[in-house]
């Protein structure tokens, strides 16, 4: 049954109409889709034809006065297209040029869901004889029933036609494939446009997507080959000359010009890489055989297992998509086909990437059990090679099972004879190519059955001391794989890991945090097990000696059987932090010294003591305890300054010998450089004892006349703290006794003179004029009654507040103001 026909031609002079007009049209043709199809099959010949004015909005209409030769109308393009209508119908129309100006449409009218007669595709009838380049005087049948219009039609649309053509544009075939793709699945992507000399290439192009694209989305994909002006276009695929192509950057478009310069770039899009390979071997059969795969429409799998299987060389992506497709569906392929899908897979190749080699191991594990080892021993050899030839560290190694059989056996044979020396060579060198490496070399080799005992202990060392440094590389997967395959190297590695962690407890501890290692055997581990116990013990809790007591519990061992815990817990609660006085007490009272001295942690005792702020009163107790627990282990230097806290100490309790001043100026020299807050220590505990009412006044003589500046500068430090001021204020007779000592010793030198000076005005001065009257008498009697009575009169002097007084200089500004 025959579709309905239409012609348009341009109008002629004198019609009165613009552009063009029907001269006949199949009356079942709807008036809207009339005046649609009029938009559609307009002609404007190229710029500069012969004969035409070339006025924009204007095609077809005649211009100045001349004739085409026969040749020069056969050398004008042609405008076949296949358009969708608004109403869901299609139209596939001719438009040829039939004079100088003139052009006449023939076009066939497919109402909506009406397919081409025969199956074809619409790119089909380009070659057809059907088409009319004049109106009839008779109806005739439509192009698309004569039996031109099959495949194989002429008109450079053939099969061999069609190979060399796509063999010509090679550099741009996959590129215009990759966006024929992209419009088809997405209508609102940018429409192709394909530049070419000739409209019947651009019929080529369409031939070409049309043979690859699924058939669905071929029948729909809408093409004209020739306007002038593709902004107005509404096609997916648009042919234009070269001087009326958009710019290659405008975004509403995707150019692709065969007549400029080769892509730069290579095409990232599997399902166009192939089928642009398999167009170029000029086997176009191979579209309906992989369209007989399962898979979806645009695929890339079907088209490279496909490609594979007939011998076509693809690329790396290609055999990825090939093996992932295979993985996912192990028995849509027979043996055979799955045979030359692996030989294809394990042939040379110069560009195999990780990502292929991982589509590979994934099929490996989907034919292993179900294939023979001959399909799956080359597979698996394959792996083994890229795995120790290349760089990808993350490689899994194949299963054992892949090399069961004879076959199999013979692979592993020949692995072991190419690799195996290369895989001892980068066992002895240690990790230097990092720890996922050297998991992925130990899992090879015990795949391969090669002896590395021997190197083993040193690979094991070096592997541990890698993994402390740097704790994010044990978060490879494979690190856990490789313990749970190898008992031995799991053994060995978690030995090494617990012998190191006392040293390192911190960096142990991080590594636990990555990498859940498998140490609940029957190894004792007791260091690895306060690593892991540690993070959650201090998110509980706050006071760190009880934290120390939770990660001590988790070792499974007393301190006392095994010191090195002590050091591995000290570590772990107090990291780079100095215990506070308080709990280096509590440390050195539940422990014996013999304890801290094996495990080293004496030294952060001794380093909490130095470090105690001046009012921390458990540092001179703990320098006590540390100067008879570790006599013989403490320096001279370090040994003098905890002996200055221990002075400290005896000061404030009442038990140092007579000579505080010397002794304390002796320890100095000893422990220099001392810690500033030990001297705070020292120098302010004999600075509070000498502001004491009671104090040894030969004491006093002694440390007014040494002359030490920074002895003196600390007595200034405490006569200023809270309760001296506070005792000034309460307390009569201690003003009297502080008015005393800072009047006295007026020749004991300039640092004695500058620091009572100022406490005399600076602090004596403020408390004693906040006294009441009453108060201030309560001290003048306090003086008289302790001292004497010139000391009280002194006292009066000092207190007697200075007179107003304007000064000289303000007797004469007065008196110049008041002459003014």
């Amino acid at each position: 049954m025959s579709l309905a026909q239409l012609h348009y031609t341009s109008a002629a002079a004198g019609d009165g109409e613009p552009g063009g007009r029907f001269t006949a049209v199949d009356p079942s043709i709807p008036g809207p889709v009339r005046a649609e199809a009029g938009q559609l099959l307009g002609y404007e010949p190229p710029a500069g034809t012969p004969g035409t004015s070339g006025i924009p909005g204007t095609p077809g209409i005649p211009g100045a006065s001349g004739r085409l030769t026969d040749a020069e109308l056969r050398a004008l393009p042609v405008a076949f297209s296949f358009s969708a209508l608004s109403d869901g119908s299609h139209l596939l129309g001719r438009t040829v040029a039939v004079g100088a100006g003139a052009f006449h449409a023939h076009g066939v009218h497919l109402p909506a869901g009406t397919p081409l007669p025969g199956g074809a595709l619409p790119v089909a009838a380009w070659g057809a004889s059907g088409w009319l380049a004049a109106t009839p005087d008779r109806a005739l049948p439509d192009p698309l029933t004569a039996r031109s219009t099959s495949p194989s039609a002429s008109g450079g649309l053939s099969r061999e036609g069609l190979g060399d053509f796509a063999v010509s544009r090679s550099p741009w075939l996959a590129a215009v494939l990759a966006d024929l793709r992209r419009v088809s699945e997405d209508p609102s992507a940018p429409p192709v446009v394909l530049v070419e000399r000739h409209s019947a290439d651009v019929a080529r192009w369409v031939a070409l997507a049309a043979a690859v694209l699924p058939r669905e989305h071929a029948e729909r994909l809408t093409f004209t080959t020739y306007t002038r002006h593709p902004e107005r276009a509404s096609h997916q695929v648009i042919g234009v000359l070269p001087q009326d192509a958009p710019d290659a950057g405008n975004p509403r478009f995707r150019v692709h010009a065969s007549t400029g310069p080769r892509p730069a770039s290579p095409v990232d899009d599997a399902w166009a890489g192939t089928a642009a390979r398999i167009w170029r071997s000029r086997a176009p059969e191979l579209f309906r055989d992989a369209a007989e795969l399962p898979g979806e429409p645009f695929a890339a799998g079907p088209l490279a297992v496909t490609a594979l299987g007939a011998g076509i060389a693809l690329g790396s992506n290609e055999r990825a998509a090939a093996a992932d497709w295979a993985a996912d569906r192990p028995y849509a392929l027979d043996e055979k086909q799955t045979r030359q899908l692996t030989d294809a897979l394990t042939a040379p190749a110069d560009d195999r990437t990780a990502a292929e080699c991982a589509s590979a191991l994934r099929l490996l594990t989907a034919l292993d059990g179900r294939s023979p080892a001959a399909v799956t021993a080359p597979l698996a050899a394959l792996l083994v090679t890229e795995a120790v030839r290349g760089t990808d560290v993350a490689l899994e190694p194949p299963p054992r099972s892949a090399f069961a059989e004879p076959a199999g056996e013979r692979a592993v044979a020949a692995l072991v004879a190419e690799l195996g020396e290369d895989l001892l060579a980068e066992l002895a060198a240690g990790v230097p190519r990092g720890v996922a490496r050297t998991v992925q070399v130990l899992r090879i080799v015990r795949l391969l059955g090669v002896d590395c005992a021997e190197l083993l202990p040193g690979v094991v060392r070096k592997l541990a001391r890698a993994l402390l440094d740097d704790p994010e590389a044990g978060a490879c997967p494979a690190l856990l794989d490789l313990l749970d395959e190898q008992f031995d190297v799991r053994t060995a590695l978690l030995g090494e890991l617990d012998r190191l962690a006392p040293d390192d407890p911190a960096a142990t501890e991080r590594l636990l945090i990555r990498v859940a290692l498998p140490f609940t055997g029957t190894q004792a581990l007791p260091h690895l097990r306060m690593c892991a116990e540690a993070p959650g013990a201090k998110a509980r809790g706050a006071d760190r000696v009880m934290v120390l007591h939770t990660v001590l519990r988790a070792a499974g061992m007393s301190p006392f059987a095994e010191p090195l815990v002590l050091r591995t817990a000290v570590g772990l609660v107090w990291g780079e932090d100095t215990p506070t006085a308080g709990e280096a007490r509590s440390l050195l009272g539940e422990t014996t010294s013999d304890a801290h001295r094996t495990a080293g942690t004496w030294r952060h005792l001794v380093a909490a003591a130095l470090a105690a702020p001046f009012d921390d009163e458990a540092a001179p107790e703990l320098a006590h305890d540390l100067l008879r627990s570790f006599p013989q282990d403490i320096g001279a230097r370090v040994r003098a300054s905890l002996l200055l806290l221990d002075f400290a100490r005896d000061v404030r309790s009442g038990a140092v010998e007579p000579g505080w001043a010397e002794r304390a100026r002796s320890l100095r020299a000893l422990a220099e450089p001392v810690e500033p807050l030990v001297l705070e220590h020292a120098y302010g505990a004999l600075a509070q004892r000498l502001l004491a009412p009671d104090r040894p006044e030969a004491e006093l003589y002694a440390f007014v006349h040494s002359g030490d500046e920074d002895l003196i500068a600390a007595y200034g430090r405490v006569a200023r703290r809270d309760e001296v001021l506070a005792r000034l204020r309460a307390e009569p007779a201690y003003v009297a006794d502080c008015f005393t000592v800072w009047t006295a010793h007026p020749h004991a030198g300039d640092a004695w003179t500058r620091t009572r000076t100022a406490l005399l005005d600076e602090v004596l001065r403020p408390a004693v004029r906040a006294l009441s009257p009453d108060g201030v008498a309560a001290v003048e009697g306090a003086v008289e009654r302790e001292v004497n009575s010139r000391t009280l009169d002194a006292f009066r002097a000092w207190n007697r507040r200075p007179s107003r007084s304007i000064g000289r200089l303000g007797k004469r500004i007065v008196g110049r103001v008041r002459r003014g």
